[in-house]
């Protein structure tokens, strides 16, 4: 289960309760060492090979499913470079409205926490970031 951002859900209220507007756009999925929260304040994983990934290829909106009942996914592979400074463990995902810095946009738990040794690669086949919406 996904949750929003404190961000995103001031944007979407002023959005649909106060006539603001809001564009989406490129999405990136973020890893994170400790629980990101709605405030944004978790550790993202620091190595020099760490690069946020962008969910989509050539439009933002192939980066995930059409939503059905209030549930979307990944709708490609995203794969992150390999692990080159030492041993860390993601226990978070986020996704995030800019390559660096930018607005997190929804976040969540890795359902197994992963731990990276040097030269591993971490991914998420198709279907394995789901947002709910409910």
């Amino acid at each position: 289960m996904s949750a929003f951002s404190d961000y995103l859900e001031n944007t979407l209220i002023n959005a649909t309760l106060r006539g603001a507007t809001y564009t989406g756009g490129a999405v990136y999925v973020a890893l994170f060492t400790t629980d990101p929260t709605d405030a944004g304040t978790g550790a993202e994983l620091l190595d020099s090979a760490y690069v946020r990934q962008r969910a989509h290829t050539t439009v933002a909106s192939d980066g995930f499913t059409v939503p059905a009942n209030g549930v979307t996914s990944n709708a490609r592979n995203i794969v992150f470079p390999a692990i080159v400074d030492g041993q860390v463990t993601v226990t978070h995902w986020a996704l995030f409205d800019a390559q660096t810095a930018g607005n997190m946009l929804y976040h969540a738990p890795m359902l197994n926490e992963k731990t990276l040794d040097p030269t591993d690669v971490i991914s998420f086949p198709i279907g394995s970031l789901s947002i709910t919406l409910a």
